[in-house]
């Protein structure tokens, strides 16, 4: 985060700023309330109809956060939430729907664009870190993807960011549409797995723009190291997330909306079958624990 404004920060961290902030420029994000008592929480769930997507401020991880299908599971889930931030918020559920997001960067001269797109195999409901990642998208066309490009640029300037960040949304191929999910104004382990997929050093890059160089200025400009544009792909990657819940006893096996994973592996190829096998390959034990509990969750 070293760069980034305490304002960005908290837009971004805030959920309830968050989506006050986003109605500025009219971007659609999940209808929403952020409360701080249960009985408020009860009160926002009732109203937007269950099932609900509950998460909590200022967690990583996808911590305290999970889809409530009825009035029993959210007051259980709420309680859990509440314990690990005084705010959560309580919105509508869009399970089901594709989960995609880009890595941005844009520097003091609002020069901005998106570095890579990434498209989680699972759907909405299972969390990026738990769920298999593959880059660049595959199941978007060229006008969903230039639609999601920019407004993931119009998002971004909108926030104030200054350096690298990553932008979540979900979204229905059937009709276009699409909610914002979240920013993360910092690097992430989604943006470590981009760095690896696309060799674009965005820590470095983060790092470069937070001592005042402009994109122009890193990497040489009319070089293939240029920092000034994306890179462009002719390959396929994907990310396969490891466990080691023997090591946890009662942690629940299925995979959801909460990270429980440890490690992840990446595999490169020309096609998406390629990847696959290739990234199951890579680990047979683990890829069969990962087979039982995707099953046990989907």
């Amino acid at each position: 985060m070293l760069g980034t404004s305490v304002e960005a920060i908290m837009y971004t961290e805030d959920r309830d700023l968050f989506v006050k902030k986003l109605d500025e420029i009219e971007m659609k994000t999940p209808v929403s309330q952020a409360v701080e008592t249960m009985e408020d929480a009860l009160a926002a769930a009732e109203k937007i109809g269950f099932p609900v997507m509950v998460r909590s401020a200022y967690a990583l991880g996808g911590l305290g956060s999970g889809i409530c299908a009825d009035r029993e599971e959210f007051i259980k889930l709420a309680e859990s939430s509440f314990t690990f931030s005084k705010q959560i918020l309580v919105e509508e559920s869009f399970k089901g729907w594709k989960e995609i997001e880009f890595e941005v960067i844009r520097d003091a001269n609002d020069h901005c664009f998106t570095v890579a797109s990434m498209e989680n195999f699972d759907p909405l409901g299972i969390h990026t870190g738990e769920s298999i990642v593959v880059a660049p998208t595959c199941s978007l066309d060229e006008k969903e993807l230039k639609l999601l490009q920019e407004l993931s640029v119009k998002c971004i300037r909108h926030l104030g960011i200054v350096g690298e960040c990553n932008i979540q949304y979900a979204f229905n191929s059937e009709t276009d549409d699409y909610r914002v999910i979240e920013v993360n104004a910092r690097l992430s382990r989604s943006s470590a797995l981009t760095s690896k997929a696309t060799r674009y050093p965005l820590a470095f890059v983060a790092a470069k723009i937070a001592l005042g160089y402009t994109l122009d200025q890193i990497g040489g400009m009319g070089t293939p190291n240029s920092a000034y544009a994306a890179p462009s792909l002719d390959y396929l990657i994907c990310k396969i997330s490891r466990w080691d819940l023997t090591k946890f006893v009662g942690v629940s096996r299925k995979i959801g909306s909460s990270m429980k994973s440890v490690g992840e592996i990446m595999s490169i190829g020309r096609s998406f079958e390629e990847i696959i096998q290739k990234g199951a390959s890579y680990d047979r034990t683990g890829n069969a624990r990962f087979c039982r509990q995707r099953k046990s969750s989907l």
